[in-house]
């Protein structure tokens, strides 16, 4: 089964910036940015992910990414 993985966590680093200033930007809390990081929801706002690829000057391509394996649990929609 396909899955989609969140590589928000490559980008921060490329842009060699917190989550915390993340948060800031997007206006979400550090709490929900730390569940996308490591894909513990079940989706995300459309307007959540354009505010994220804004601050980091990315497309939404570049935060995730599709592999073959299980789908884990997942938490709420942010």
């Amino acid at each position: 089964m396909l899955r989609i993985v969140v590589t928000l966590d490559v980008m921060l680093a490329r842009r060699k910036m917190k989550s915390k200033d993340l948060a800031e930007r997007v206006g979400i809390t550090e709490a929900n940015l730390s569940l996308l990081r490591t894909g513990k929801v079940k989706g995300v706002r459309f307007e959540t992910l354009a505010k994220i690829c804004e601050a980091l000057e990315c497309k939404p391509s570049d935060l995730l990414d599709l592999e073959e394996g299980a789908p884990e649990d997942a938490g709420a929609d942010i």
